[in-house]
């Protein structure tokens, strides 16, 4: 009797600890201390995928534990709770907002890799704005600065082409345009993929309105955060509060 009192002891305080832990990441921004979003572990039984803009947004820095998203004007953001880790990256504008995030860490891999050609985008009137300024840090800001005021989630929308969740990489961007009854659209940017056989799991980093730093989105289930899951023919994509379509999953 006295062992059995022991071992029910035992479980109550694993139980206790437990749900101490939940209860942490469930409320602590980058609960991980994590240096970079690939200091993040990978889910069990589940295998990043390769790829140079994959590994570059695995180097993305992040604020350490505790930070909470600010915004571009001062102070902190509402709705702390969509956000599971601030990305160290200084924001460039007022106008920096979801749409303009995916396409601010597009333009900084392309750059990275002195890809400076592939720099273009779309603006909402189907006008191609192609980046012209070479190795210039400078001319790139003033560049995307200037795309952010006359692009928007219905042209990053139309200039992207639709993957299927099964086929899912990093960088691949979560967009739809305003819908009927809601005001405005939304965007995400997937910033990390791995895989097990079929199923595949997926983090997402987002910017919102108005102008905020860039965040990685939060898995209310926090024995899951930061990774959303899918088997890979879903036909309607739920990350954390938002609902994407099967043909709102696309990439450039």
């Amino acid at each position: 009797m006295k062992k059995v009192l022991v071992v029910i002891g035992m479980l109550v305080l694993a139980g206790m600890i437990l749900a101490g832990v939940v209860w942490w990441c469930s409320r602590t921004s980058n609960p991980w201390n994590a240096a970079t979003i690939g200091d993040i572990s990978a889910p069990v039984g589940y295998a990043r995928v390769d790829g140079s803009y994959a590994e570059f947004m695995r180097s993305l820095p992040l604020k350490k534990r505790g930070s909470k998203v600010q915004l571009y004007t001062g102070g902190d953001a509402r709705f702390q709770f969509l956000s599971t880790g601030v990305i160290d990256i200084p924001m460039l504008s007022n106008s920096e907002q979801c749409a303009d995030m995916t396409m601010r860490v597009r333009a900084e891999y392309l750059f990275s890799q002195g890809r400076y050609s592939e720099i273009r985008f779309q603006d909402v009137n189907g006008n191609t704005l192609q980046y012209q300024g070479g190795a210039s840090r400078k001319a790139l800001e003033k560049f995307l600065k200037k795309a952010y005021g006359v692009c928007s989630t219905f042209s990053v929308s139309r200039e992207t082409e639709p993957r299927k969740i099964s086929d899912v990489q990093p960088g691949d961007v979560l967009v739809y345009p305003a819908r009927k009854l809601e005001g405005m659209g939304h965007a995400l940017i997937v910033i990390d993929v791995a895989r097990n056989g079929k199923k595949v799991a997926i983090m997402c980093a987002e910017g919102n309105t108005p102008a905020r730093e860039l965040h990685i989105v939060r898995n209310p289930n926090p024995i899951s955060n930061p990774w959303f899951f899918f088997d890979g023919d879903e036909s309607m994509l739920f990350v954390s509060i938002f609902h994407f379509g099967r043909n709102e999953l696309r990439h450039y």
